[in-house]
């Protein structure tokens, strides 16, 4: 598994992640008619506008046959007006792909720029409903806040974490 940041001829194979892991995580959380709705097309634009952004950070896992099976993305959100602060926006696998490390792997990845970039203190923001949460937590992630978003017409409760330490969560994911 190699583990790089993305390019532009990604988008595709990003967008492909994007949707199934939508559809395959959220499936229960947000209603079906809206994970239907995904459609391949419409997120590899996306993608490609996110990979544009100066100041968007995206990693890819890449197989041995060269196809992407996750993505892993940083930045910082508008909202985080916090200094020496970023945001973990995304980590995404195929579902047949988790519980291998990747996930693990992309994060380290994630973590190594926040430090490199003197990052210090990173938030996550996740469903409420979404298992991964405890992926977080188990690397130190605290709950800082509940709120409520609206996807697909749906009010979903959603959780911020944030972690105090870029560094000592890098030591963390480099030992375990």
């Amino acid at each position: 598994m190699q583990i790089r940041q993305a390019q532009l001829k990604d988008a595709a194979g990003i967008a492909k992640v994007h949707v199934d892991s939508w559809r395959t995580t959220y499936k229960g959380i947000i209603p079906d008619e809206y994970l239907d709705g995904l459609s391949y097309e419409q997120r590899e634009e996306l993608w490609k506008r996110n990979m544009a952004a100066p100041d968007n950070y995206i990693v890819v896992a890449e197989n041995s046959d060269g196809h992407i099976v996750g993505f892993a993305t940083a930045g910082k959100r508008d909202e985080n007006q916090n200094e020496n602060a970023a945001d973990l926006t995304s980590i995404y696998l195929f579902a047949d792909m988790q519980g291998y490390g990747i996930g693990k792997m992309l994060m380290k990845e994630l973590f190594i720029y926040f430090t490199q970039n003197g990052y210090e203190k990173i938030f996550v923001e996740v469903l409420k409903d979404n298992k991964t949460r405890h992926f977080y937590e188990y690397y130190g992630a605290q709950l800082v806040k509940e709120v409520q978003i609206k996807i697909g017409g749906k009010v979903i409760d959603e959780l911020v974490y944030e972690w105090e330490s870029a560094g000592k969560v890098l030591e963390k994911l480099s030992i375990s």
